[in-house]
């Protein structure tokens, strides 16, 4: 489990620092069309939008899987307390809720977006729209393959505290 999390936060690390540096080169391309040119790039705009909502989709999933999303630690420590047990309750269905958004959200919904985006052609470059809205679903599987990640890590804590309780 934690080689499949290990190679997935490398391979989304590296697309998305790729994206992000294709999108500064374009960004910087667009402006020397623009203002030194001034002959205005027409593919720069909807591709760096386009890069944009791939790295976001795929970079949320990615931070969802390094457990570094904002939290609502009033909540948090308010319904936690110092109870183990209820930390891992609440951990437990903290995952099953995101599980649930991205499995009906992400993924249903992203394919039937997609899908009805086929049809619609972006001008500027040419292609489906469909494509791009292919983050969405992609987005959603990532997600859930670290919210079964996490539950795994979870259960291994769960195991933890038998075995430290048995001890005692």
């Amino acid at each position: 489990m934690d080689k499949l999390r290990k190679i997935l936060d490398k391979t989304l690390e590296l697309v998305c620092m790729t994206l992000l540096a294709f999108m500064v080169l374009l960004g910087t391309w667009q402006i020397i069309t623009r203002y030194v040119l001034n002959n205005p790039s027409t593919v720069s705009e909807d591709l760096l939008i386009f890069s944009f909502v791939w790295m976001a989709l795929l970079g949320s999933a990615y931070v969802f899987g390094k457990r570094d999303h904002m939290t609502m630690v009033f909540f948090k420590e308010k319904f936690q307390a110092k109870d183990p047990k209820r930390k891992i309750a609440l951990d437990i269905l903290a995952e099953l809720v995101v599980m649930i958004f991205s499995a009906l959200v992400l993924v249903l919904g992203g394919i039937q977006i997609s899908n009805l985006a086929m049809g619609q052609i972006s001008p500027a470059l040419g292609i489906p729209m469909g494509y791009i809205y292919l983050a969405l679903p992609l987005s959603g599987v990532i997600t859930i393959i670290y919210n079964i990640l996490n539950l795994a890590d979870i259960k291994k804590s769960i195991s933890d505290l038998k075995t430290l309780a048995n001890n005692n």
